[in-house]
Parts: C-alpha cells; structure tokens; sequence
C-alpha cells in the first residue's frame, strides 16, 4: 500500500514566513483575507459610540423622567466596563469596525475617571476625620465603635444613630473621644472641644444633619455631618430622589451661610460627585477622594460596593490623603481622610 505526503518546501532564495505556523500570523492571514471585516460588528459600533455619548453628554440627560439623568451619573464609573466587553466581542466577530469604534468610549472613560486610578495620597496632615453610616439595625454597635475608635480619627461622625443605641455608642468611644454631641440620627466625637453645636435644618421634619466648631490645635475648624435622604429605585416611578435633592439645596445653602473659612463635610449624602442633584453641595466644596485618595473609594453597599454615597468634604483646607476603612457590621464602609489644615 503506498502513501502519499505533501510537504512544503522552500525553493532556493525565498524566505518563509516566520509566522507560518503560528496562531498569531494565521490569525492575522485570516482578518487580511476576509472580504466582510468592515461589515460585520455594526451593531457592537454603534453600542459604543452609544456608551461613548452617553458619557459625554450625561449632564444633558433629563431628570424629568424618572431622575434618569442623576441615575446615571450614580453608576457613570461603570459604563467602563462595557469597553472590554465590546472589545471582546468585536474580536469574536472579527470586526475591524466594532474594533476602531470601542476606543472612543475608552478615551471618554479614561478622560473621565483614568486619574482616580492614580495613588494620589501623600503623608502629613494635622487632622484625621472620618465618617461611618453605621445603620440603625447594627447588631454590634459596641464592636463597630471600636474598630471606628481604633482608626486614629481625631474627629468622628456616625450616621443613622438609633436613639437605644446612643448611650452604647458614646460608652465604647468615651475613652477615645473626650467631646461628642449627638443631634437626632447624627453625632459628631471629638478629641478637641467642641463649640457652636446646633441642629441644621435640611427640610425633613426631624434632624439628621448638626454643625460644631472643632477647635483644633491650628484653629477653628467648622464641621457638618449629614444624612441625606435615602433614593430610591422603582419600576413606576425610577429613580426617587426628589427629597434627597431638596434636602441637598437646605444643606448647600448652611455651608454657604458658613462664616468660618474652614470648613470640613461628613456624612452619607446618598448620592456622588457626578450627581448634579448634589450641585449645591459639591460645587463649594472639594472631595478628599478625588483630590487625595487612591482609586473610587466605593463605600456602599459593603458586600460589593458599587459607588461612592458617603463623603468627605472640605472648604479651606488641604486634603493629603483619602481611604476607606475596614469593614464594620454596617452595610456601609467607615472613610477616613488627613487634611491639612495649615
């Protein structure tokens, strides 16, 4: 029986390809030679120069539609994520298209959030603050107080305090804290003294925001905490925010009415820095994240944070450093920071 075998050969003074036989030249032959490169993926295309839109004109999106607009900036981090999944399935496809499309959504992404991803943090401050939502159904607010007592914070300010659960609160971080004021669901705890104590109305009905002066050793220094109302998300209605936004505009004008030129803001907002929603607050002030911490400093929810609601920040002083702390018995994360205040 005779068999037959190709072989192939290489006649004098041809040179062979040196991706023959490799995956990666076959692969590259094959996108060369195919006719329907440029047609295929027009849908992956257009999905991202969608995505890409989306990101850039998000301020024009309408919140009169369900608070649409504010929805999306919540999660606006997160449309990053659609670039390496049309990256992908644009190579599945084998589409020259879908391919050169992804890249505007990852240049707007990357214009966009890429700075967070740099470890802006340095060393030095004279106060350390930190603030924690440490939710009212806690099942170890003693164990919570602390793991908060032990972060270093100088000043302290808890949200969502249930009112049995005050007096353990003050007991675990008495020995910490020297000073503290609880007003309503909020309290402030102090190493230094503390003066100017008084409720801040946010249009609720009830407390759940207050302002002292912290006086520190370089100076007075105005701090607010803040609980603002909770959003919510709903099949007929979207996203429900029209309290928390009300309540924003009351806390923005107190900071404005502020007569002391520092000023720091804890608390948990309920909303992020994309939110427009949160304009009266966020456009006097500046993040701590943003300006001195290392990545998203996603805070909520603790099983699989997925934005940034509870925030630091500050009016009059130099941030140097923002991060989150370890995780309590809360369904948020505590976050701390070290600004400079001189």
């Amino acid at each position: 029986m005779t068999q037959e075998y190709t072989a192939h050969s290489v006649t004098d003074g041809e040179e062979e390809d040196p991706r023959t036989g490799s995956r990666a030249g076959a692969l590259l032959d094959r996108w060369r030679n195919d006719p329907g490169i440029w047609r295929r993926g027009i849908v992956l295309a257009v999905l991202a120069v969608i995505v890409a839109l989306l990101m850039i004109f998000h301020a024009q999106i309408p919140n009169k539609i369900g608070n649409l607009g504010s929805l999306t900036e919540t999660f606006l981090p997160w449309f990053g994520v659609f670039v390496p999944l049309i990256l992908v399935l644009a190579l599945v496809r084998r589409s020259a298209t879908a391919l050169i499309a992804v890249l505007l959504p990852a240049v707007v992404w990357v214009n966009l959030f890429g700075g967070l991803l740099t470890d802006k943090s340095g060393s030095g401050g004279d106060l350390m603050v930190a603030t924690h939502n440490v939710n009212a159904d806690n099942p170890d607010p003693q164990g919570t107080a602390r793991e908060l007592a032990r972060s270093g914070a100088d000043v302290l300010a808890l949200e969502e305090l249930k009112a049995s659960a005050v007096p353990t609160y003050a007991d675990a971080l008495a020995e910490t804290y020297k000073y503290h004021s609880v007003q309503g669901t909020v309290g402030l705890w102090s190493k230094y003294p503390m003066s100017g104590i008084k409720p801040v109305d946010i249009r609720l009905g009830w407390v759940r925001a207050m302002r002292a002066t912290v006086n520190t050793p370089e100076g007075p220094v105005a701090v607010f905490v803040a609980h603002l109302p909770s959003v919510r998300v709903k099949m007929n209605a979207g996203f429900t925010a029209n309290q928390r936004d009300k309540s924003a505009d009351a806390l923005g004008e107190a900071i404005a009415d502020e007569s002391l030129s520092r000023v720091i803001l804890l608390g948990d907002l309920n909303g992020t820095m994309n939110d427009r929603s949160l304009n009266a607050v966020t456009a006097q002030m500046r993040s701590t994240q943003g300006a001195a911490g290392h990545g998203y400093g996603f805070s909520w929810p603790t099983s699989f944070p997925l934005a940034r609601i509870d925030q630091i920040l500050v009016r009059g002083v130099e941030p140097t450093s923002s991060w989150t702390l370890p995780e309590t018995d809360s369904d948020h994360l505590p976050i701390a920071a070290r600004v400079e205040l001189g």
